[in-house]
């Protein structure tokens, strides 16, 4: 079974669709290849390629007003399934959803996206909304 590398295109127009005003966070969980899958077949490792993919993406994203707003490294999978891991878990957030699809349209950032697209075998990307830290579990703010 192939993991899911991409977005599809409904998917992404349901994305763009919901474009509110504010700041948007993407959970990012990537699990990498021990070897990148290039089609030139040229030789790398998943980690490789994801840090060509990081430094030559990373100029755009910047200059776009992203930020990782937190990363952590995963430790155990203590609800869900036990054979699951991700090489990198991080929030990137970025001011607004154009400044994520300017991004993504950016010819650099196309460029780059080869390394990511080699480097990962399977990811998750999860649009969220910031909202206040509540004190408990169950302490959601009311509002959209």
């Amino acid at each position: 079974m192939t993991g899911h590398v991409d977005p599809t295109k409904e998917v992404f127009a349901k994305f763009r669709e919901n474009d509110r005003a504010g700041p948007i966070h993407m959970l990012n969980l990537v699990r990498l290849r021990e070897r990148a899958a290039y089609p030139d077949g040229r030789s790398a490792s998943g980690a490789e390629a994801y840090a060509a993919y990081g430094r030559e993406s990373g100029p755009v994203f910047t200059r776009l007003g992203g930020k990782v707003a937190w990363q952590g490294r995963f430790e155990l999978m203590l609800i869900g399934p036990s054979e699951e891991y991700w090489d990198h878990c991080f929030i990137a957030e970025y001011p607004d959803v154009a400044a994520f699809v300017e991004m993504i349209r950016d010819p650099i950032y196309r460029e780059a996206v080869k390394h990511r697209q080699a480097a990962v075998e399977d990811s998750r990307l999860i649009r969220l909304k910031p909202l206040a830290a509540g004190k408990t579990f169950g302490e959601i703010p009311q509002g959209k």
